[in-house]
């Protein structure tokens, strides 16, 4: 397991923040139709309790491989990943009702499309933002 995570931290950093966002994805997705499917909660109401699962995903992954090289951990990092993982959220919630409600498409498919739109401004605010390493002065 540790030559694995040793391989995966030799991948340039675009490559890991799409592995870990995939597993984030693939958890969220997975939560999403789990809840639907036997729970039987509104696609809506389940796309904010797997929100809320794959954060654990997402920060972990990020925290332990994507920008593990500056160091950035701790509650005030986790607090402001937070910050964009919501926001990122709120945008898709926002394109996630747009496809159920107004163009109709199938909630599992329409959720993939949407994790994926996102995902680039979450990159971007995670680096530049929630994970930059802090500078001695």
């Amino acid at each position: 397991m540790k030559a694995l995570f040793q391989r995966l931290r030799g991948l340039p950093q675009l490559i890991q923040f799409v592995l870990v966002g995939g597993a984030a994805a693939a958890t969220h997705l997975a939560v999403v139709g789990l809840l639907v499917t036997f729970a039987g909660l509104a696609p809506l109401h389940a796309n904010v309790l797997a929100f809320l699962i794959a954060f654990v995903v997402s920060y972990n992954g990020h925290a332990l491989l994507t920008f593990s090289s500056v160091q950035a951990r701790g509650w005030a990092v986790m607090a402001k990943f937070f910050a964009v993982a919501c926001l990122s959220f709120a945008a898709n919630e926002l394109l996630y009702y747009i496809a159920l409600q107004w163009l109709h498409w199938h909630y599992f498919w329409s959720l993939a499309g949407v994790l994926v739109l996102v995902a680039i401004g979450t990159f971007v605010m995670s680096k530049f933002w929630a994970f930059r390493a802090h500078r001695s002065t």
